[in-house]
């Protein structure tokens, strides 16, 4: 039985509404798709609130003339911007003559970690396991049955922001439009391109968007520290504006055309001036303005993730994803210099939208179809998991 979802994804540039045909987890066809510029957010505030809401009908308008259907219900995904991630670890004493781990101690544990949490501003719309261990044996995800005398474990909790949550509803309320819910986009992101066996040793998933850069540090199933930047690919693009002094539009098209690497890349870029006459630069005046910011950009990553305090082994991939470098040739090798580590890019998982500017959206899609997917009756372990896990 096919089931039709829609989720609406906002990016500090884009309003993405998805529209699917799902059944399960086996397939899922995206048979609507609405991308709306908007002038987005920054630390935690629409930018233009005035005119979201037109924003969001528009995106829904064109989602549903490609579905041919009209969208009543959705669920939104929770921008990092708009969220915080806290990870709590906690122990269970496991009991009995034969102690070994059973559904009731991994819902202690879990409990255990709500209570240790504490008092939270917002509300939390995901938990889940970075790990567990048994006594002093290795970390795993798949405890049940394990014997031992103690189970230890970390939990990630990802806390929305009330205001967006109430800001939303409302606007979705005014809309004629119900929201269903509300997802973890970097969540979503996370679980969906960082391979399992990479988040077993941990991972980091860099998006440079347009404005702000999110920057996760993920293990397990689990976000376990989510750095807010604010500077993404519209500040190179203003910097060009601001230096070449051309509009934004022209500013915007030289920052896409251009090749980091000094022996890759186009010559000259040609654009329009303030007063629309046809100017040409030369390689050397593009670069002075655009690589300074860049590298501004790659240094507070850098920065990010050393002062998350995550241990990253030698192996520890670093994926990039966004419109802000990834989109750019050369631009993942800028970040891996930077780094000092080897920068990978996002494996394809889609055919349409496999832009690396669309990955958040495909992200929380597939987190949707998997959250819906399993809230249906299901029996066993697997089951148990699965309403755990999933908030």
């Amino acid at each position: 039985m096919k089931t039709t979802v829609t989720a609406i994804d906002f990016g500090t540039s884009k309003i993405v509404a998805l529209v699917a045909e799902t059944s399960g987890r086996q397939r899922c066809d995206i048979v609507g798709a609405g991308t709306v510029i908007y002038d987005g957010y920054m630390e935690g505030r629409w930018n233009a609130p005035d005119q979201l809401n037109d924003a969001i009908k528009e995106a829904l308008k064109a989602a549903e003339d490609q579905a041919h259907g009209h969208i009543k219900e959705v669920y939104v995904g929770v921008p990092g911007d708009f969220s915080t991630v806290r990870t709590v670890e906690v122990k269970v004493d496991l009991q009995g003559a034969d102690p070994r781990v059973t559904e009731r101690d991994l819902a202690t544990l879990f409990d255990k970690a709500v209570e240790e949490l504490g008092e939270i501003r917002g509300s939390i719309i995901h938990r889940s396991p970075a790990w567990f261990i048994v006594d002093e044996g290795k970390k795993t995800l798949e405890p049940m049955g394990m014997r031992g005398y103690e189970l230890r474990g970390m939990i990630s909790f990802v806390i929305a922001d009330q205001f967006f949550l109430e800001d939303i509803q409302e606007r979705f309320r005014s809309l004629g439009v119900a929201v269903n819910g509300c997802l973890s986009t970097p969540v979503g992101q996370a679980m969906l391109f960082v391979p399992d066996e990479e988040r077993d040793r941990a991972a980091v998933l860099v998006d440079i968007g347009y404005l702000t850069t999110e920057v996760m540090m993920v293990q397990g199933d689990a976000i376990v520290n989510l750095t807010n930047i604010p500077m993404g690919g519209g500040h190179i693009a203003a910097d060009l504006a601001y230096g070449l002094e051309v509009p934004l539009s022209t500013a915007e098209n030289i920052k896409r055309a251009y090749v980091y690497g000094l022996s890759a890349g186009q010559s000259t870029f040609e654009g329009t001036d303030q007063a629309g006459n046809n100017k040409t630069f030369n390689r050397e005046q593009v670069e002075k303005v655009i690589e300074p910011r860049a590298e501004e950009i790659c240094e507070a990553v850098r920065d990010a993730i050393i002062a998350s305090g995550a241990k990253l082994g030698k192996w520890s991939p670093v994926y990039l994803t966004g419109g802000g470098l990834a989109i750019n040739r050369g631009g993942r090798e800028f970040l891996a210099a930077k780094m000092e580590r080897t920068v990978r890019e996002l494996p394809r998982k889609a055919v349409k939208l496999s832009s690396p500017a669309y990955s958040s959206a495909l992200g929380l899609l597939d987190l949707l179809i998997d959250t819906t997917a399993n809230a249906r009756p299901v029996a066993g372990v697997g089951g148990f998991f699965r309403s755990l896990f999933g908030g």
